[in-house]
């Protein structure tokens, strides 16, 4: 059976989910999640697609993303993706999947849906029982954004 097409337009926005193997962890120390987000910045640099909010799960990744050419979306977390189970496989002496599937992909517009998208995603390891307050976990783009770390895009500039 076939898959179903993406829906993809020109300047899409886009809720990406890419989960662990069977739900299986994916960051098993800091290390990966500083890897992933190394890996996520040099995409960005090479693809040039807006980064609007991340949030790194132990076994899932929650993205925000611009890209101006549909296509851009396949070849950035393919490359992403990619890039990080070869990583982790090599370092944990694993073989076979990492991710579970394909990622899921939800166009989003920028309105008032996405800030709700942001913060659903950043207050995610709240939700899950991780941390006590959204500024203790350091792997969400909410951190970066108090800091005002220049790997973020802000949403509202046209």
């Amino acid at each position: 059976m076939p898959r179903i097409a993406r829906v993809t337009t020109e300047n899409g926005c886009y809720h990406i989910i890419s989960r662990g193997n069977q739900k299986q962890p994916v960051f098993l120390k800091g290390e990966d999640y500083e890897k992933y987000l190394s890996l996520l910045y040099k995409y960005k640099e090479r693809y040039n697609f807006k980064l609007y909010s991340f949030c790194l799960m132990p076994n899932h990744v929650h993205l925000v993303i611009e890209v101006g050419i549909p296509s851009l979306l396949k070849k950035v977390l393919h490359g992403l993706n990619l890039s990080y189970s070869q990583y982790f496989n090599f370092k944990y002496d694993k073989v076979g999947h990492l991710w579970q599937d394909r990622f899921k992909s939800r166009l989003i517009e920028k309105d008032n849906y996405l800030l709700g998208c942001i913060n659903y995603i950043e207050n995610n390891p709240l939700r899950a029982g991780l941390v006590s307050r959204i500024k203790e976990y350091p792997w969400s783009s909410y951190i970066y954004r108090q800091r005002n770390i220049s790997i973020l895009d802000n949403p509202f500039i046209f």
